[in-house]
């Protein structure tokens, strides 16, 4: 979508979640299926299934996604487009983004050998290189609002309120 047609339909969803904020409540949902003969997870995307598995480091074949990558990867999606939001907000002109993300994990704990080691990634880094002609001070508004605006990692350093549940069928 160019970003005149985003600006121009995102207005009315704006103008509506202010007098509105039950319309504004989404609930995203996403599904997966485990394999019964590997350490596998087929999970649904928007484009088809994914085939999740265990990293390399840790056992795994790596012919399967990492659920690790996957999650850098959602990261680096949603931060792409709130870059491209905020640009599109600012009025700032860039010709090329390129958005970086990284993370460790210690796979002590993954691999539950070491007491006291967590489990997940211990640091995320998060990274822009941008082209373009505006000045700094603008590109300071660029950054905060991609930060701020960015879902995923607002997600990730909230620490949202979670839940696990475990049926049977």
């Amino acid at each position: 979508m160019d970003l005149e047609t985003f600006r121009t339909k995102q207005g009315p969803y704006k103008d509506l979640y202010a007098s509105d904020a039950k319309a504004a409540l989404l609930t995203l949902r996403a599904k997966g299926t485990a394999n019964a003969n590997a350490v596998t997870c087929k999970v649904e995307t928007g484009r088809g299934l994914a085939t999740a598995g265990i990293h390399p480091k840790v056992g795994g074949s790596g012919l399967e996604l990492c659920s690790g990558d996957m999650l850098l990867e959602a990261l680096i999606a949603c931060a792409g487009v709130s870059l491209r939001a905020a640009a599109a907000v600012l009025e700032i002109p860039i010709k090329s983004a390129t958005i970086s993300a990284e993370g460790d994990v210690d796979l002590r704990g993954t691999l539950g050998i070491t007491e006291g080691v967590p489990v997940g990634f211990k640091e995320i880094r998060l990274g822009f290189d941008i082209k373009t002609d505006a000045p700094q001070a603008k590109l300071d508004q660029l950054l905060e609002l991609t930060d701020r605006y960015c879902v995923i990692f607002q997600t990730i350093q909230s620490q949202p309120k979670t839940s696990v549940t475990l049926r049977r069928t």
